[in-house]
């Protein structure tokens, strides 16, 4: 049985061990997550080459998301590296106080609008809500606050705000320079940090295509801003992705929201036709133990009852003692959680009217082969369309991405269900010549067996984008075997 949900593993010191990298991949990664935040470039530039590599080596094509750091509100340092707050106290945050003499009354901060942007009675939390403070006035760019819930506060703590609004751009001038990287690199795939709106990632858009990038946008949802109704639907429809990063969005509008945040936003995902990533603390503990707890378990195979695409690794991966077995968990965690019926039921845009005939073409095929024994669907793409609109309907049936182009190969890695393999036939549109070809690799790939039911679909005109026209069903070993 494939696996139909997606595996990101976070690249890092972890993964640079001997042997580590080809392990994730005998483990069954997906895609790998760069992360922006830490590292020099050389050194994902490095990573990069040796995924590709890798890919090259297995046959396997594993997709490459760079995340950019965006912006960082953050305390600055202590003079002793870390102080501890007591329930009650008085605690300062001051733009213009030395940012590396901080004590246990006050200490520095990078983010000079924050005096700007709270009041008396606005609620700060620090270090992802371990340290909760009351704002009580503001005095010349001094933030005088009380300490509601204490504890070890120690260098370069991020701060959010209780609801949301501070106005932190999403691309930082670090953030500028990284897409040059990216572009260097052509990533499959742009995490933007903190986005507020849709203008932020079409100003990311913008920014790859002048580079010569056309990475898929992933818009990392951290703010509570991101989640207003309409806000949402706009930032969704202006990413080719949505990652519910529970970490600072969990900060934001409080932990108990997040389960139907998680939920309505992976729901909206797939409704607009967009990927869904969860992130955040999903197999935390593996960090130092061997096994995830059972709440871990849980955690992972509801993402996946959820609907969502791909399921993301962190610290687990990057920097974890063990990351090989972090991805082996994750892969019997959702194995065994798409064996259950629910994973694999739809009604998805059943009532619609399909204004495209390739839009339409994709939902047949997933009728047909839901009701049907059918034992995968080849569909021939060039945009990578044509499969993921196969992929939001629930299916318990592999979609093989047959395409030539590498930037649709990467594309695909993301999406559920969905398996990429690349396919080129040049100048040829005789279609029985086309359908031999296909059933040849999927021998050869062990993919398909005589007696197998295959749906391909593609359009009359190979190369074309947005030709898909046509559907047909095959029989493995009835007169198309070459």
């Amino acid at each position: 049985m494939l696996r139909r949900t997606k595996i990101l593993a976070t690249l890092g010191p972890a993964t640079d061990k001997p042997g580590v990298l080809e392990g994730l991949f005998r483990a069954g990664i997906d895609v790998v997550r760069m992360n922006f935040s830490h590292g020099s470039a050389q050194d994902h530039i490095d990573r990069a080459n040796l995924i590709r590599e890798l890919s090259k080596k297995t046959g396997r094509r594993v997709g490459i998301l760079a995340d950019l750091q965006g912006p960082k509100i953050r305390i600055a340092r202590f003079k002793d590296t870390k102080v501890y707050l007591e329930e009650g106290q008085d605690f300062a945050l001051d733009i213009n106080f030395d940012p590396t003499l901080g004590d246990n009354t006050q200490v520095g901060i990078t983010y000079e609008p924050l005096a700007l942007e709270v009041v008396p009675g606005s609620r700060l939390l620090l270090d992802d809500g371990r340290i909760v403070l009351d704002v009580v006035n503001v005095v010349d760019m001094r933030v005088n606050c009380t300490v509601v819930v204490g504890g070890a506060l120690s260098n370069n703590k991020g701060i959010n705000l209780l609801g949301g609004g501070l106005s932190a751009a999403a691309l930082t001038d670090k953030d500028k320079e990284d897409i040059k990287t990216v572009a260097l690199m052509q990533c499959d795939y742009v995490a933007i940090s903190f986005p507020r709106c849709a203008e932020d990632l079409h100003e990311a858009r913008r920014l790859l295509e002048a580079e010569g990038c056309y990475a898929g946008i992933v818009s990392k949802v951290e703010r509570a801003e991101a989640i207003v109704p309409n806000v949402m639907d706009e930032i969704i429809l202006a990413s080719d992705a949505v990652m519910v990063a529970r970490g600072d969005l969990g900060v934001e509008i409080g932990d108990a929201n997040l389960p139907a945040v998680q939920k309505l936003l992976i729901k909206r995902a797939r409704e607009l036709n967009r990927v869904a990533i969860t992130a955040t603390q999903m197999m935390e503990s593996m960090i130092e133990n061997p096994i995830p707890t059972r709440a871990e378990v849980f955690d992972v195979a509801n993402a996946v009852y959820d609907g969502t695409d791909a399921i993301m690794l962190s610290a687990e991966t990057a920097s974890g003692n063990y990351p090989i077995k972090a991805v082996e968990a994750m892969d019997r965690i959702c194995l065994e959680a798409e064996k259950q019926a629910i994973v694999r039921q739809s009604d998805h845009r059943l009532s619609d009217q399909f204004e495209r005939v390739d839009e339409a073409i994709a939902m047949s095929a997933m009728y047909l082969a839901n009701h049907n024994k059918i034992k995968g669907i080849v569909s021939l793409t060039e945009s990578g369309s044509t499969p993921l609109w196969m992929s939001r309907i629930s299916s318990g049936i592999p979609i093989f991405a047959f395409s030539s182009q590498e930037k649709t190969l990467g594309k695909v890695t993301l999406y559920r269900g969905v398996f990429p393999m690349y396919f080129h036939l040049e100048g040829n549109n005789d279609h029985a010549e086309v359908n031999r070809a296909i059933v040849a690799k999927l021998r050869r790939w062990h993919k398909a067996k005589d007696g197998d039911k295959f749906i391909i679909t593609k359009g009359d005109l190979t190369g074309v984008e947005g030709g898909t026209n046509a559907l047909k069903v095959i029989v493995i070993g009835q007169g198309l075997t070459p």
